[in-house]
């Protein structure tokens, strides 16, 4: 039990297990992995609470249902597991800025607010545009040979790359 207090594992091993849990998740359940969806379904069940004829006229949500699912709770498990991994290898902290972001960006966390926030609508807009995420189609559609997968798992690591460069430098 060692391996659980390890304040990191070894992507190969990270990544083969990913593959085992994709694997029984849709042999277990026909379920596949993905995340971005959840966050339109939270999205939908927030604005629930405010305008609940809106949200269930809405064309969008009558085809993506805001309520909790298979994949909601993947996201939820997805935080909670990594919270309990941070507590078990004492790696736990509250962050606003991370130290190599303040090393190679800006120590300001309004900076670093911003940078995120534009970061997340530019994904969420990517994904539901895309029809998945990184995990919906690198791990899910890729594993099931999905040729638009595949060029999106691609795309997904030139634009990767590319986003390095321009803040590391060629």
């Amino acid at each position: 039990m060692n391996f659980l207090t390890m304040t990191r594992w070894s992507p190969y091993v990270v990544g083969a297990l990913i593959g085992l849990l994709n694997l029984a998740a849709m042999l277990l359940s026909g379920k596949t992995l993905g995340a971005s969806t959840s966050f339109a379904k939270a999205s939908g069940m927030i604005q629930r609470v405010f305008n609940r004829d809106k949200v269930d006229n809405n064309e969008y949500y009558q085809k993506t249902t805001p309520t909790v699912d298979w994949g909601f709770m993947l996201v939820v498990g997805i935080v909670l597991g990594s919270l309990l991994s941070s507590l078990l290898s004492k790696d736990f902290r509250l962050e606003f800025v991370p130290a190599m972001w303040a090393g190679e960006i800006s120590g300001s966390f309004f900076i670093r607010f911003l940078v995120a926030l534009f970061g997340g609508i530019v994904l969420g807009i990517g994904s539901r545009w895309a029809g998945g995420c990184t995990s919906g189609h690198g791990i899910s559609g890729t594993s099931q040979l999905s040729l638009i997968s595949w060029a999106a798992a691609v795309s997904f690591f030139v634009g990767g790359i590319l986003s390095a460069y321009l803040i590391y430098g060629f």
